[in-house]
């Protein structure tokens, strides 16, 4: 069966490696190595200089059978394979190519990525776990107060969209968390080292103050809860790098989930 390397590995894990043209070459006997790249950079489009392209691949694979062998020959077929996507966007790896700018970029495979958050006890996330859940759960329950919430992110019909390029609609997520938060728990809800946690993530377009970007967007379709600074600062942590090794991009285009375990 042959391996398909899109420029460098696919999610999860960084890929930096970038735009060849395709190429087959045999490994040894029944494996073969299938590199699959894309244009030089420049060429793609996005947001921020994102410079993406995606593809459609779908390699034809001739099995022939070797003498002595019983059994229909050759059989031709073409295996379900993910849809690569390429980019050159500055604020993920390798975005100058190490001093290479035609080797800037990386790759990864079209589809939706899954953020992880453990609930376990001694989890340095815990408490923000245990807050998305209950906003997955048990929406009508969180702060603000709205009988109609629902709180995406959990499901692939509604994920979560980057939010980086926007650096004041970032701000403005985090401005509308902590009013409600000091409407809910008042000026010293941030008593003993805890901050104002908010789900839908303040990095996403989905965050607290979507509604005021987009008239699509229920007002107060998000929670907050204070919660310890460690914990919200472990769990920011592994959001980041989750962005990072997924090579998540700013905008609609490329979308995640997130799980509690």
């Amino acid at each position: 069966m042959p391996s398909v390397a899109c420029c460098g590995p696919a999610r999860p894990g960084p890929a930096t490696a970038r735009r060849h043209d395709g190429n087959l070459r045999s490994k040894h006997a029944g494996h073969s190595l299938h590199t699959l790249c894309a244009t030089p950079p420049g060429q793609g489009s996005g947001a921020g200089a994102g410079d993406v392209i995606a593809a459609v691949y779908q390699p034809e694979i001739v099995n022939t059978l070797p003498p002595g062998w019983v059994g229909p020959s050759p059989v031709t077929s073409k295996p379900f394979m993910f849809a690569p996507r390429w980019d050159a966007a500055s604020y993920l790896r390798n975005s100058t190519g190490a001093g290479n700018p035609a080797n800037k970029g990386g790759a990864a495979f079209s589809m939706i990525a899954t953020l992880e958050y453990s609930s376990k006890a001694g989890a340095p996330e815990k408490a923000v776990a245990d807050h998305i859940k209950q906003a997955f759960t048990n929406p009508k329950a969180t702060k603000p107060l709205n009988a109609h919430k629902n709180v995406p992110g959990d499901n692939v019909n509604e994920p979560l969209h980057r939010l980086y390029l926007d650096q004041k609609r970032r701000d403005r997520n985090r401005a509308v968390s902590v009013r409600e938060c000091t409407r809910a728990w008042g000026a010293s809800y941030t008593a003993g080292g805890k901050e104002c946690d908010e789900f839908p993530f303040a990095t996403t377009y989905e965050g607290s103050a979507a509604s005021e970007f987009d008239v699509h967007v229920d007002k107060e379709d998000f929670s907050v809860l204070p919660v310890p600074g460690a914990q919200n600062g472990g769990a920011g942590n592994l959001l980041s790098g989750f962005y990072t090794a997924n090579r998540i991009i700013d905008g609609p285009d490329d979308g995640f989930i997130v799980k509690i375990n």
